[in-house]
């Protein structure tokens, strides 16, 4: 049993149990439980939140993301095997959602900021590159500018994954045609089951999402495209409604304890991220990085700290991406052997937090 455990979700959702089970009771009673008012309340709130004119809610974020990709390339015209640049160090739902929409994952490194590198990304383009999807990795923004500078360059479409990234502020001059979250429980805004989104200021883009979400189909047995179910459930869009609020204030939180990891944190075995900023990022994930990791993962749960590790295997080194081995991304094998996630959640208390950094700053070799 760990005494700072890596994130208590049902603490977390204990701060709104009464709210949460006011409008579950009020679904069930409503008898409506998918597609229904609670769904689009949430759609239009999220929306505004993100400062986007248009959310479609789907059924996870993996879905969110092949449902950007399958709706481009059915309006662009792209054919199968057409390429999308990601990041080589990533949950490999964003490489699989390339996959599920009949395009081809291609591998880019990362920069110090573990988001997708503008140059590495430009030395992987080819005539059959139709896309860029940065990862807003551990809830820190990808370089934007440069990603949508060398996209407006080659004709590229832009696509943000930020299931990691809810609530970064955004440069409305440099987004991507469409941003996909996730809202997996442990998210900073988080279902209390699987839930995603899309969200695009792209008016015929939402509607032949929302389209392709609901079977390809606008009316009723009446198919237009090849789709998917996928399709966020009343109760989740109500609880993703209740918990919304609070969200703004969490990431203030998660900010204020990064602030205090990099100003304690002097472990001379342990690099800090960022360089010790705070203001890019909602941190999702506080990641060190150190050639000690299963040392100090020991260290720390010795002292009743959980830790985790995000992500131990770049892209290219998964086994479902065997053909990919011979490639060489040096900083994300560097990241994926190296880094070691700290807790770092709204309820942390300073005190935890210092615990913390007094047992890495204790670490030794």
């Amino acid at each position: 049993m760990y005494t700072i455990p890596y994130l208590p979700l049902q603490a977390l959702n204990g701060r709104q149990t009464e709210e949460m089970a006011a409008v579950a009771a009020e679904v069930v009673r409503s008898g409506w439980y998918l597609r229904g008012e609670r769904t689009a309340a949430f759609e239009a709130a999220f929306a505004h939140y993100s400062r986007r004119a248009h959310c479609v809610a789907t059924a996870n974020g993996m879905d969110a993301l092949t449902l950007i990709l399958m709706a481009l390339k059915a309006r662009e015209g792209w054919a199968d095997g057409d390429e999308v640049i990601v990041p080589a160090l990533t949950f490999v739902a964003t490489a699989e959602a390339v996959e599920r929409a009949g395009l081809t994952p291609v591998f880019a490194d990362i920069n110090a900021h573990f988001t997708m590198s503008p140059a590495q990304a430009a030395r992987r383009l080819t005539p059959r590159t139709r896309a860029l999807m940065p990862v807003h990795l551990y809830g820190a923004a990808a370089d934007m500018p440069a990603l949508t500078a060398l996209a407006d360059a080659h004709g590229l479409a832009v696509i943000e994954d930020a299931a990691q990234a809810h609530g970064l502020p955004a440069d409305n001059r440099n987004r991507g045609i469409a941003a996909a979250y996730s809202f997996y429980p442990g998210k900073n805004l988080g279902a209390l089951g699987d839930g995603g989104a899309v969200c695009t200021d792209d008016a015929d883009l939402a509607k032949l999402i929302r389209c392709m979400a609901n079977y390809g189909a606008e009316q009723k047995y009446r198919h237009e495209w090849s789709g998917l179910n996928s399709r966020m459930d009343e109760i989740q869009a109500a609880f993703l409604r209740v918990k919304l609020p609070l969200l703004d204030a969490d990431n203030c939180r998660r900010r204020q304890i990064a602030a205090r990891y990099a100003a304690g944190i002097r472990s001379p075995h342990v690099s800090l991220p960022y360089g010790g900023r705070t203001d890019h990022s909602v941190f999702h994930i506080y990641p060190l990085c150190t050639p000690y990791r299963e040392a100090l993962q020991t260290h720390l749960a010795g002292r009743g700290i959980e830790t985790l590790i995000h992500y131990p295997l770049a892209l290219h080194r998964q086994p479902l991406y065997a053909h990919h081995r011979s490639e060489h991304y040096p900083e994300a094998e560097r990241v994926s052997a190296t880094e070691i996630s700290l807790p770092l959640h709204p309820l942390l208390t300073d005190s935890e937090a210092d615990l913390i950094i007094e047992s890495v700053n204790s670490f030794q070799p």
